[in-house]
């Protein structure tokens, strides 16, 4: 495949999005007809936003990528990390200890050092940036918050809101990719070669999407952003070791300090959930010892009686009932 070629395929990443999208739904939908997972319908408004909301996201990260520096969208990257704690602290009431707070600005540094190149600023690419960042954040929080308030499966949301997110993605994504590319994205010349690598996209995808719903479900989309920045960490040191790609002292550090990062929030976050489970666990055996307190005054024979809480029984003088 030539360099034009890969220039142009990497450059249609949205509409072929919307594909990777339906192979998932197809994919799932076999799953469904085999009975591995169960179809559980819900609120269909919240799953048709939260597509909509979802493929927008995509398409503007995509934006942004296209409109900035390589260095300013790995900057947008890092942004969604306090942009979500930012969120999550004042619409859900959510604490973040400064333990964790402070892993996390480790971790963004590393990243920031490793990565963080050029920042080529311009007002069109702030903009979508800014509304890229606020549209993944949301999205995410939603992935996380809909599962729970439903109480359905990663499979479940899935499932459901991928032909929303196809649908979207499908529609505005030869858009903006001719938009970028300056091209009709169905003229490019499908060769054999290229129809090989979007199947293997495809079906690759179908793992990502499901994990990445499986992971924010589970633990919360500040962790699965986490995990993304590992992702960076380790393709930076894999192609360091096996392509031989140029390595600096700054790409050392940046990967040394977010590993430490990563490896504090790990720890704070197993500390936290311990702490939790143990208040909880307390909290229990105080409500079952509350309810079995006032069985053992009864078995000890004190009655609420004692208390006024029932009337006391009259008692007749026998010398009365024998002179009456």
């Amino acid at each position: 495949m030539g360099e034009s070629q890969r220039f142009q395929m990497g450059t249609v990443a949205t509409t072929l999005t919307s594909w990777h999208l339906l192979v998932t739904f197809c994919s799932l939908h076999v799953a469904l007809w085999m009975k591995l997972f169960e179809h559980k319908p819900f609120d269909p408004r919240a799953v048709m936003g939260f597509g909509i909301l979802n493929g927008c996201s995509i398409g503007l990260l995509n934006l942004s990528l296209g409109f900035n520096s390589v260095g300013f969208y790995q900057m947008t990257k890092l942004a969604i990390i306090p942009f979500t704690v930012l969120l999550e602290t004042l619409f859900f009431r959510k604490n973040f200890s400064r333990s964790i707070k402070f892993s996390l600005a480790l971790l963004l540094f590393g990243v920031g050092i490793a990565t963080v190149t050029d920042l080529q600023l311009n007002m069109l690419g702030s903009i979508l940036s800014l509304l890229a960042i606020f549209t993944t954040c949301i999205a995410q929080i939603m992935t996380n918050t809909i599962q729970k308030r439903f109480k359905v499966s990663s499979t479940q949301l899935l499932y459901q809101s991928c032909p929303y997110q196809a649908i979207t993605l499908f529609v505005i994504g030869p858009f903006l990719d001719g938009l970028l590319t300056k091209q009709n994205v169905f003229a490019f010349k499908y060769t054999p070669q290229v129809l090989v690598f979007i199947v293997l996209s495809c079906l690759i995808s179908v793992s990502v999407n499901f994990s990445t719903f499986l992971v924010i479900g589970k633990t919360s989309p500040v962790t699965y952003q986490v995990l993304g920045h590992l992702k960076t960490c380790l393709v930076l040191a894999f192609g360091y070791v096996l392509l031989h790609d140029p390595f600096c002292w700054r790409n050392i550090l940046g990967i040394f300090v977010a590993v430490v990062g990563m490896v504090l929030y790990s720890y704070y976050c197993s500390i936290e959930s311990q702490q939790k489970a143990n208040e909880g666990t307390v909290q229990l055996l105080q409500a079952k010892e509350s309810e079995v307190a006032p069985l053992l005054g009864v078995e000890n024979g004190t009655s609420l009686a004692t208390d006024g809480l029932l009337p006391k029984v009259p008692s007749w003088s026998s010398n009365k009932d024998l002179n009456a």
